[in-house]
């Protein structure tokens, strides 16, 4: 028997909704309060519930009041500006540190990837350069460290990913206009929008013209829920009903089904499917070489730093190595025909992989194995995991986030008496001390070396020398 939870949302979700419904499951407010203090920002918020009214039903009204900042909690259908900002590594940095249980702390932190993922790709920057302004205020870390910690406080069974077996009707659109700190907002708003894209959500309008869903409440089911749609077949064993702040003309209430259900009546095909960060090609700071980040001047409701794109010829200052947050995926494996390796490498790369790589390692009853890593953007995940289980015998990886540093760098073509050739170029440059970047590595792409070496019967050798002295002359200056 496997323990999983449906969220019906007939008038959207937020943060503080996911709170309320699992506190009124009988997760202890206490609980919460204890391990919420382990971020360290015990005397910033103060947990407030109560049972309220909605169209004559009773539900749970969580409120998290943000003491320090003299602001009470933005509620789910309104924004408000707070004074406080972070950025993803220091939110994550916060929930590494406070020793929560090892499933709260994973989901915690995959929500707001999640969420930075979505927002730098609304304003077109990395997520680790997103000014985490609303979502990013103590309230919203309260909800989505306190959402993981209640889920994981009632037990729900995980899949083969690590992730709780959580499934999610569709949701309501809701509709007009709401204040934002940088202005009028159409509903939905922009980062909601980018989370049902990025998960191809299902949605439709119940005619309530109001924000229903907020960018925690999206984050947060976009993240952890498996399918979205109709409740999975499971047996009923209670319902947490958490309210929102407004009366509206359906009663305002989350209602999280927790339920029980076999194994075989869910199907393997949903118990296998991944949906721990959808794979999102267009939108993330990473390896792509070409791939610049317009200053956008238009925002949803964050402040931000602007992105600095590999613009060819651009000696402008530009800062110091970049911090961004990876994924590093790893399985052990001893039963694998070799022959199987080379050709998962190609399909690890060819969907967006940042590196593979394996290691010969000792296993159990004496069985030479191999250790394989991979190398990805967190929002890869889901994809590099499938392959992986599709093309390899583990049945199990693990995954973790790693901060990693990374030069700039830009593609440059070089000429030469055989053609053009791609050289990488790699610098980084010290802002205090000098406006010209210094350049720290040049590398001729080896495909075209390789090929110019098979074309003209040359060592391979001999043309990348010839590619690097090209790169010298043509920027050397008098």
């Amino acid at each position: 028997m496997s323990k999983l939870i449906y969220l019906q949302c007939p008038t959207g979700i937020s943060g503080d909704m996911c709170l309320g419904a699992l506190v009124n499951l009988g997760v202890p407010v206490d609980y919460l309060r204890e391990n919420l203090y382990r971020l360290g920002i015990d005397g910033e918020f103060r947990l407030q519930v109560e049972v309220v009214q909605r169209n004559g039903q009773a539900a749970t009204k969580v409120n998290v009041d943000v003491r320090e900042l003299n602001h009470t909690h933005h509620h789910e259908h309104y924004h408000h500006h707070h004074g406080g900002t972070r950025h993803l590594p220091e939110i994550a940095t916060m929930i590494r540190n406070a020793k929560l249980p090892p499933q709260a702390e994973a989901w915690s932190l995959a929500v707001f990837h999640q969420l930075a993922v979505a927002e730098g790709a609304v304003h077109g920057i990395a997520p680790e350069k997103v000014h985490f302004h609303e979502v990013g205020a103590v309230d919203a870390i309260v909800d989505i460290v306190g959402t993981c910690l209640g889920l994981d406080w009632l037990g729900i069974d995980t899949t083969p990913q690590g992730l709780p077996m959580i499934y999610c009707s569709a949701f309501p659109t809701g509709g007009g206009i709401v204040r934002a700190a940088h202005g009028l907002m159409p509903v939905p708003v922009p980062a909601v929008l980018k989370l049902w894209e990025m998960r191809g959500c299902q949605v439709y309008s119940n005619g309530i013209d109001r924000e229903l869903v907020t960018p925690t409440g999206a984050a947060i089911a976009t993240t952890l829920a498996q399918e979205f749609g109709s409740p999975p077949p499971m047996r009923i064993k209670q319902i947490g009903l958490g309210a929102g702040s407004l009366n509206l003309p359906l009663p305002n209430i989350l209602r999280m089904w927790l339920g029980v259900t076999d194994a075989k009546e869910l199907g393997t095909t949903t118990l296998n499917h991944t949906t721990h960060h959808t794979h999102d090609h267009h939108h993330i700071h990473g390896e792509q070489k070409h791939h610049n980040f317009p200053n956008h001047h238009t925002h949803d409701h964050h402040h931000h730093h602007h992105s600095h794109g590999d613009q060819e010829h651009d000696h402008s200052p530009k800062p110091s190595p970049e911090e961004e947050t990876i994924a590093v995926l790893e399985t052990q494996i001893d039963d694998l025909n070799p022959q199987a390796i080379g050709y998962l490498f190609d399909r690890l790369f060819a969907a967006g992989a940042l590196d593979v790589f394996t290691q010969a390692i000792g296993m159990k009853k004496s069985r030479p194995g191999f250790l394989l890593t991979v190398i990805c953007r967190p929002s890869d995940i889901s994809l590099c995991e499938d392959i992986l289980f599709q093309e390899t015998t583990t049945i199990g990886i693990r995954h973790s986030f790693q901060q990693r540093t990374r030069l700039h760098r830009e593609i440059q073509q070089v000429p030469t008496e055989y053609g053009l050739i791609s050289v990488k170029v790699a610098w980084q440059n010290h802002q205090k001390t000098s406006k010209i970047p210094t350049i720290t590595n040049i590398q001729p792409e080896y495909e075209d070396c390789a090929k110019i070496a098979r074309d003209h019967n040359l060592p391979w050798r001999e043309v990348h020398r010839i590619a690097l002295q090209s790169w010298y002359n043509h920027n050397t200056h008098a």
